[in-house]
């Protein structure tokens, strides 16, 4: 990627602020995304695409101005820069800090070296495996995705960052049917990493495993809905802490005072047993990065501790307005979107339990081994999460499959009611969406057991 000097930056910099801009800055990026697509062992859909470009803001007084271009070259920036400033009318306030290149942790090391992977052969052995393991297996859809993304930010501070990140995910859907009904489960495995990522990994499990899934919810009875205690699996049962609790804790709505869990900081938030981080720095993990997108170095955030919580997600914007340190967590789709508060991998930590005493403690209530999709109000923390794949768990045992349970609740609520945690933590590999766009996010968790949730379901109606 072709960079701006650091005198160029400077002047641009010093243009952007020279009508009493607070703080400026620069992003940069070339992105190169690969797609392919296969359906019933076919490929369906294989496409490459470009994205190379810039944004600039500038901020004054809690007011923020920004414009994007595709061609990023110095002339076009200091264009860029006298355009947004003329927003403003007062004298230049703020002087360019000397530059200092952010160090990075190297948590995201990507093997330049070939590799013998080759994607369609994965999609197709595990394509393969998922239509031959049973004849209701009647589609199955897989796609490879990989983001080969290079940025370089530069700010008013003294920001002077790069870094090189690579995720690359395989996603894939088995739809089951008799005839009648239809069932379909997914799941994916996605890295910040090059293809190397998939050495060691064998396809035609994870197929096999998707579409066994898939023909034992087919033949599932319709779930009973009421209050009872919830198993929540690990691995993608964290989109529970994601969507129900993590939201709430961005900068994004807590700024706004629309967060749940506003002004909430040094108070108990959750059972004393659970504690729940966002960190960026886990080796080559699919949320990892080296730096946010403002150039700020990844960082472990401890959001609650022993059932207190200790830290919102804060941008450089808001950490003034919320006198909240900068954590690590500024991140965007492209230089399109405005940069702002967002997870990277979110998880509960481990507990003490094991997986069989919490299934053999829980008299009655529902397994979800695998959670779908739903959706939360932030400023309530009010979600209702689907089940893809569930279970009756009776005198302590797992017994016969459920299907159609959505759970219902408030993130505030399910923090306070975890009473069991095992210590099997796992991640899922999911694509978040939010004002910035849509950036990869790790969500997980070890199984927890909930004590009460309400259970939506069409059984007995």
């Amino acid at each position: 990627m072709k960079t701006i000097t650091q005198d160029q930056a400077r002047e641009i910099l010093t243009l952007a602020l020279s009508t009493g801009g607070e703080f400026a800055e620069v992003f940069m990026e070339d992105t190169l995304y690969d797609t392919i697509e296969m359906t019933s062992g076919n490929v369906t859909r294989s496409t490459t695409s470009h994205v190379k470009g810039a944004a600039l803001r500038i901020l004054k007084d809690g007011m923020e101005v920004n414009g994007s271009i595709s061609d990023a070259t110095f002339d076009k920036l200091t264009s860029l820069a006298q355009k947004l400033a003329s927003t403003f009318t007062e004298k230049k306030i703020t002087e360019i800090e000397s530059f200092k290149e952010v160090k990075v942790g190297g948590q995201v090391k990507i093997n330049k070296n070939n590799t013998n992977v080759d994607p369609i052969k994965l999609l197709l052995d595990a394509s393969n495996a998922a239509k031959e393991f049973d004849k209701e297996i009647v589609q199955v859809i897989g796609n490879f995705w990989r983001r080969h993304q290079n940025i370089h930010v530069f700010a008013s501070d003294g920001t002077w960052a790069f870094d090189e990140r690579c995720q690359t995910r395989l996603a894939m859907s088995a739809v089951a049917s008799d005839g009648k009904n239809m069932q379909t489960i997914s799941d994916s495995f996605g890295r910040n990493q090059g293809l190397e990522m998939f050495e060691g990994f064998d396809p035609v499990a994870f197929g096999r495993d998707i579409a066994s899934s898939a023909v034992t919810m087919l033949h599932a009875e319709e779930m009973v809905g009421g209050e009872m205690p919830v198993v929540i699996h690990n691995s993608f049962g964290g989109v529970i802490l994601h969507e129900a609790c993590g939201h709430s804790l961005e900068a994004t709505s807590v700024a706004k005072g629309l967060s749940v869990f506003c002004g909430k900081l040094g108070q108990q938030i959750a059972n004393p047993i659970v504690t729940a981080v966002d960190s960026g720095l886990d080796e080559n993990a699919w949320g990892s990065i080296n730096v946010d997108d403002e150039g700020t170095p990844a960082k472990r955030n401890v959001l609650i501790e022993n059932g207190i919580l200790k830290s919102y997600l804060v941008d450089k914007r808001n950490a003034k307005k919320m006198n909240h340190p900068i954590t690590g967590s500024s991140r965007r789709e492209s230089y399109k979107y405005q940069t702002t508060s967002r997870m990277t991998n979110t998880y509960f930590l481990n507990g003490t339990r094991t997986f069989e005493e919490i299934i053999a403690a829980t008299k009655k209530g529902l397994f979800a081994k695998r959670m779908g999709g739903g959706s939360v109000n932030p400023a309530t923390g009010e979600f209702n999460f689907a089940v893809m794949e569930g279970y009756l768990i009776e005198d302590g045992k797992i017994t016969k499959p459920v299907r159609g349970a959505t759970l219902v609740g408030s993130g505030k609520d399910v923090l306070l009611r975890i009473d069991m945690i095992a210590n099997n933590l796992s991640h899922g590999h999911g694509m978040c969406g939010s004002l910035s766009g849509s950036i990869p996010t790790n969500v997980g968790q070890p199984t927890i057991r909930v004590s009460h949730l309400t259970v939506g379901g069409k059984g007995g109606m």
